[in-house]
């Protein structure tokens, strides 16, 4: 596997684990509907001396009223945060990592009160703010951003971080001004789950590479990491009484590469960084198929007692645990304790799909018992939408991933279990996939959901996508990011950017915002940000990339 370039500064992650972790509360609760959006001052270029319009962010804010002079930093702004606060402190800290190395200013983080400066304030009592909405106000004097919990005020700081030129996010010393447009920002999610996959099973990723991910997603508000970490080519994740999967079973990769695993350790490093990001880690161990890796593994898992060799190709649905064997329940749930225990988090994800060697009356029975292992340990089931096939349980999670081809029976089912309590995720594959291929010029990534170009990844909408869904059934969306053709940071960020901003605004802004040429500009000017952040993204040809 190719080495990927060196991270830029504050991407180098080792060393913003240590100063910037922030104490996220597991799980970010759904808010009630953000509200409906004002006019936003027209988005033109950027001067040499003009501030960057109030509101040209992705996601475009709910509501927008510019006002007044900007805010410049300077030499002697300092970062305000409330002094009680040790989570609004790390938030701070934060801030000033970011803007340190490109504007040259110290940036001291102070608890002291003033009324200048960047200002980071909680109001537990802003309760139309929700648990992750944000007030910005920038005045001549200071920048102040409000928030009712933690996670809406780091919400708020990716808003403040987009309002200044794109070059404050580089890494050696840039010229200014830095300036934020006057007025006021007052914004809260459409949807509280708004996930990105990372599937670290078909290719292994190391912890730096989906740490690196996890900086480049937060950026866009994004609220869930679903790791993928069992599947045929790939056991990821250790587990202490069947130590082989990870040993044996997670040695190779698609193409026969070294493969890997994260260790206890390394697992728990990742879901602290991804909370100190405000990301909740959903992870997922794909059963009863994709499980040839467990198979060969331990013999005993498999019908004939023969373990089969390991794979490393791409094909899908010839593996299944053995339905009717004692065993296969013992394993399932030693795995879901131990990984349940190394998990904060409300979800844990038992796959469910593509189960194609397992016949439809096993696939009920076993589904019935790995649902009741996972609420054993305290967790909320999500599955992929086969999961509406069996009989979920009540609070269980469908993540639809069909595509225009899919039979309107197989959506029928969906929307009835939805009806019936069951709550859905979206992730349809010929729009938020971000594994399939732009065109046919693609070099990287696979066809069989279609091309997906920018336009057709944002212009949805997911409350219309399944007719029938009740709203009220619809958590969100997630843009999956699968590895079979994937393996170094820059592969990854060449089919994720600019993709998956524009999924991130369908799961955030309103509804009534949606619009194409409008994201198209503001996505156009996202272009000298991914080049500072040093993002090896693919500039469509559907959009009139910026520079600045």
């Amino acid at each position: 596997m190719r080495q990927h370039r060196t991270l830029p500064r504050h991407r180098t992650l080792s060393r913003l684990f240590g100063s910037l972790l922030l104490v996220a509360t597991a799980g970010v609760a759904a808010v009630g509907a953000a509200p409906e959006p004002e006019p936003r001052a027209a988005a033109v270029p950027e001067g040499p001396r003009a501030p960057r319009p109030l509101g040209d962010t992705v996601p475009v804010p709910a509501s927008v009223s510019p006002a007044g002079r900007p805010y410049t930093l300077n030499d002697k702004t300092r970062i305000r945060v409330d002094g009680g606060s040790r989570e609004v402190r790390r938030i701070g800290d934060y801030l000033a990592d970011v803007l340190r190395p490109s504007t040259g200013y110290r940036l001291p983080v102070t608890g002291e009160g003033g009324g200048d400066g960047i200002r980071l304030r909680l109001a537990p009592g802003a309760k139309d703010l929700g648990d992750e909405g944000y007030r910005l106000v920038a005045d001549r004097r200071s920048v102040t951003v409000t928030a009712r919990r933690p996670a809406g005020l780091f919400h708020g700081v990716q808003t403040l971080r987009q309002q200044l030129p794109a070059k404050v996010e580089a890494d050696t010393r840039q010229t200014g001004p830095w300036q934020v447009a006057g007025g006021t920002v007052t914004d809260a999610p459409r949807f509280g789950y708004r996930s990105a996959m990372l599937d670290v099973s078909r290719h292994f990723l190391t912890v730096e590479q989906v740490k690196r991910y996890i900086d480049q997603i937060a950026l866009y508000k994004i609220n869930k990491l679903h790791l993928h970490l069992s599947d045929d080519q790939g056991w990821r994740i250790a587990v202490d009484s069947w130590p082989r999967l990870a040993t044996y079973g997670g040695s190779t990769q698609v193409g026969g590469g070294p493969g890997g695993y994260y260790t206890k350790a390394q697992y728990r490093e990742l879901v602290a960084y991804a909370g100190s990001r405000y990301l909740e880690v959903v992870p997922e161990i794909d059963v009863p198929g994709h499980t040839n890796a467990a198979l060969a593994s331990y013999a005993e898992l498999n019908c004939d007692g023969v373990a089969p060799p390991l794979y490393t190709g791409t094909s899908v649905g010839f593996s299944s645990l053995c339905v009717n064997k004692d065993v296969t329940y013992r394993f399932l749930d030693d795995v879901v304790r131990e990984l349940a225990a190394l998990t904060p988090g409300r979800y844990l994800h038992i796959g469910g799909d593509e189960a194609h060697a397992t016949n439809h009356a096993d696939y009920v029975a076993f589904m019935d018992r790995a649902q009741a292992i996972v609420g054993k340990y305290g967790k909320t089931v999500l599955g992929w939408h086969q999961l509406t096939g069996a009989k979920p349980v009540a609070g269980a999670v469908a993540q639809y991933w069909g595509y225009d081809a899919t039979g309107a029976a197989e959506r029928q089912r969906v929307v009835d279990a939805a009806k019936a309590g069951t709550k859905v995720v979206l992730s349809p594959a010929d729009r938020t996939y971000l594994d399939m291929k732009y065109d046919k010029n693609t070099e990287l990534g696979l066809a069989w959901a279609g091309y997906v170009e920018v336009d057709r990844s944002y212009d949805w909408n997911p409350s219309t996508y399944l007719p029938g869904l009740p709203e009220s059934a619809l958590l969100g969306v997630e843009a999956p990011l699968w590895t079979e053709t994937l393996a170094t940071s820059d592969q990854l960020e060449s089919m994720a950017f600019p993709r998956l901003p524009g999924v991130a605004e369908l799961g955030w802004s309103p509804a009534a915002s949606h619009d194409w040429a409008d994201y198209r500009e503001r996505l156009a000017r996202q272009g000298p940000r991914f080049d500072a952040l040093g993002i090896d993204y693919y500039r469509s040809p559907k959009v009139d990339w910026a520079r600045e």
